[in-house]
């Protein structure tokens, strides 16, 4: 078996898949300082955040305990968590050239995952809104709009970019351009899923501790 030579972090396709594995060198390391400065913000949300994590900063208002749905908050990390495995299994598909076919039950698979993770997620806001717990009603939930929400609008981008990459590998084949543009959404999607790991634990696990 030859070696495959890396040319990117992360999954890589081959030299077998030619121009594709050749052009992902620069795009993936591009792509990855864009990860890196979303990872910025992020981390920014998290500290303010975290800061708000105190009595006065809900100005009387309902706290973690009061709002927060942790069987809620599970079944989304399930969902999350299992769509990465998902979208991991299209990767391997494309790399190893197993169909589009097959490459296409794990992304549809993938994109009802995440729309399950969202309608979960809007629920959970719609519940919140309902009683008052907007992001106008203290210092605790303006930083817990600015949070959470970001994390759906991100997972929102992503099954855009999803379904447009379905669109394109049924009207135009695995062509290059398709190829390398998995894997930058691939890298998008995984990203997701560990900022995720950080709301489930910093927001919810130890809101409710």
């Amino acid at each position: 078996m030859s070696r495959v030579e890396n040319k990117y972090p992360g999954l890589n396709l081959g030299d077998h898949h030619g121009s594709a594995h050749e052009g992902a060198e620069s795009l993936v390391f591009g792509f990855w300082v864009f990860l890196m400065s979303d990872l910025i913000i992020f981390g920014l949300m998290f500290a303010t955040y975290v800061t708000t994590l105190n009595p006065g900063a809900m100005a009387g208002g309902p706290g973690p305990v009061e709002l927060f749905d942790i069987n809620s908050a599970l079944i989304q990390t399930l969902l999350l968590l299992t769509s990465t495995l998902t979208f991991g299994m299209a990767s391997l598909s494309l790399r190893h050239e197993q169909g589009k076919r097959n490459l296409t039950v794990w992304l549809c698979v993938t994109l009802v995952l995440g729309l399950g993770f969202l309608s979960f997620e809007l629920r959970d806001f719609a519940k919140m809104l309902a009683a008052g717990a907007g992001p106008d009603r203290s210092g605790f939930l303006s930083a817990f709009f600015g949070l959470v929400p970001l994390h759906g609008l991100h997972v929102t981008a992503g099954i855009i970019w999803l379904v447009i990459m379905l669109i394109q590998i049924h009207v135009i084949g695995l062509v290059p351009m398709v190829k390398t543009r998995l894997l930058r959404l691939g890298l998008f999607w995984h990203f997701l899923d560990i900022i995720w790991i950080g709301i489930f634990s910093v927001v919810y696990l130890w809101g409710l501790a």
